[in-house]
C-alpha cells in the first residue's frame, strides 16, 4: 500500500505542475500590468477607471515559512497547508546502509530479553508522512501579531522482517499507519523594526511561541516479528503524533524588499519544557535556520528559492513500552542534520472574486544530510497552500 503510495506521490508532481500553469494564467488574466511604485505590500490596479489596492505575491514569505509577516491591527489572515514528506532508504552519519548490513552488523539494543535477537532484524524502508495545517494569523496591534496553529497528521512506514535471530533471509513485510490531529501552537509575532523607502523596507520580528501536548504519544500498530508473529504494539517514536511536552518556540525573522526583489531570514527553534513526557522521554531540541530570495515577475506570480538547515538532538530517555529489533525503538537512532533547497511560487489574485485569494507551493529536495542512524533519508518534501486576508481587497 505504502509503495503504491509512493508511486502516486510521485505522479502527482508534474499533475501538480500543469495546475500552478494553469492556476498561473487564470491569475494572469485578472491582474493589470499598470502599477503605481512599490513601497508596501500592495500595488495598484485600474479596475473600472479607477486606481484600486491589489496585493502582491511576494508580500509574503515561500508558502513553507511560517511566521514570516505581521498582520495590521484587526486583520485576519485564514490559512491552509498541505504537506507531504517522503523518506525511502537508510542513513548512518551521511552514508547509505542496506537493510542487509543493517540487520547483520547494528546491535539491537534489547538483547537480553525475551525473544529479543543480539541485532536488529526488522529494517523500515519507506515511510510519507503527510500533514494538514489549519491556521490564522490576527493582528492585535499593528506591532503584535498572534498565530494559531492545528496540524493534522497521517503517517505510514514500510517495513522488512528478517526471519529468525541472524542471516539475511526475508520473511515478509508489513505497513504501520498512525493519524490524528498533532500538537497545537499558539504564537506571537512582535516588530522590532519597520523601515520603509520608495522601493521596498525591511521588517524584523520575534517569534515567541507555546506548542501544548495535544497529540498523541501511545498509537498502537500490527509488526511482522521475526519469528513470525505478529501482534499489536506501541508503535515507534517516529510514528507517534506529538512531543508529549509543553515545548518552547521561540524565533527572529528578518524581511525586505528592493523593487522587484524580496528577501528574508529567519530562525525558528522547538525547546522541551519538560525532562520527559508521561511515557518517560523527551524528544531533542530542534534549531532550523532559512533563507530565501523572491522575484515578482507581475503583480499576481512571484518565484522563490530557498535554503533551510536544521539540526536536532536524540531523544532523552525512553518510552518503556517501545521495545523491539527495529532502529525505530531506539532513542539514540534520532536527530541529526539536514540542509534542503527549495523551489516555490507565489499567486495572488488582483480584483473580482478572486482578489486577495493567495495559492502558493514549494518543493524541496536535500542537499546533505547526516543522521543519527540508521535511520531514514529524506528524499523529498512538498508544501501546497492557501491564503486569505479578510477585507484585503
Amino acid at each position: 500500500m505504502l509503495r503504491q503510495s509512493c508511486l502516486s506521490g510521485r505522479r502527482l508532481l508534474p499533475a501538480l505542475a500543469i495546475a500552478a500553469a494553469v492556476q498561473a494564467y487564470a491569475f494572469g488574466a485578472a491582474a493589470d500590468d499598470m502599477r503605481l511604485p512599490k513601497a508596501t505590500g500592495f500595488d495598484m490596479t485600474v479596475q473600472d477607471g479607477e486606481f484600486k489596492h491589489a496585493p502582491r505575491a511576494d508580500a509574503h514569505g515561500p508558502i513553507g515559512v511560517m511566521g514570516d509577516h505581521r498582520h495590521h491591527e484587526g486583520e485576519l489572515m485564514l490559512s491552509y497547508r498541505y504537506m507531504q514528506m517522503q523518506m525511502e532508504g537508510n542513513l548512518i552519519g551521511d552514508d547509505s546502509v542496506s537493510p542487509d548490513t543493517i540487520v547483520t552488523t547494528v546491535p539491537n539494543r534489547f538483547f537480553g530479553k525475551p525473544m529479543q535477537p543480539p541485532t536488529l532484524r526488522i529494517v523500515p524502508t519507506e515511510m510519507s508522512m503527510e500533514m494538514h495545517m489549519l491556521s490564522a494569523m490576527f493582528g492585535v496591534t499593528d506591532s503584535v501579531t498572534l498565530m494559531g496553529m492545528v496540524p493534522i497528521i497521517e503517517k505510514d512506514m514500510h517495513h522488512i522482517t528478517y526471519m529468525g535471530g541472524m542471516g539475511t533471509n526475508v520473511l515478509g513485510s508489513f505497513d504501520t499507519q498512525s493519524g490524528g490531529m498533532g500538537d497545537v501552537s499558539l504564537s506571537a509575532l512582535i516588530g522590532l523594526y519597520d523601515g520603509k523607502t520608495n522601493q521596498g523596507g525591511q521588517h524584523l520580528n520575534l517569534i515567541l511561541g507555546l506548542s501544548s501536548p495535544t497529540g498523541s504519544i501511545t498509537e498502537t500498530g500490527r509488526v511482522l516479528t521475526p519469528m513470525g508473529a505478529t501482534p499489536i504494539v506501541r508503535l515507534p517514536y517516529a510514528m507517534q503524533l506529538g512531543s508529549g511536552t509543553w515545548d518552547f518556540l521561540p524565533g527572529i525573522v528578518y524581511t525586505g524588499r528592493s523593487g522587484n526583489v524580496s528577501f528574508g531570514a529567519q530562525y525558528r527553534g522547538a525547546f522541551r519544557l519538560e525532562d520527559e513526557n508521561d511515557e518517560g522521554y523527551a524528544l531533542g531540541d530542534l534549531n532550523q535556520v532559512t533563507g530565501w530570495a523572491q522575484y515578482e515577475w507581475a503583480p499576481w506570480v512571484s518565484n522563490s528559492i530557498r535554503v533551510a538547515y536544521q539540526t536536532q538532538g536524540s531523544i532523552d530517555g525512553i518510552d518503556a513500552a517501545i521495545v523491539g529489533p527495529v532502529q525505530t525503538a531506539n532513542p539514540d537512532f534520532y536527530g541529526g542534520d539536514r540542509v534542503d533547497l527549495l523551489f516555490g511560487v507565489n499567486l495572488i489574485g488582483q480584483k473580482g472574486a478572486i482578489c486577495g485569494q493567495r495559492l502558493a507551493a514549494e518543493f524541496g529536495v536535500p542537499v546533505y544530510q547526516n543522521l543519527n542512524g540508521p535511520q531514514m533519508e529524506t528524499d523529498w518534501t512538498l508544501t501546497l497552500g492557501w491564503q486569505k486576508t479578510l477585507g484585503d481587497c
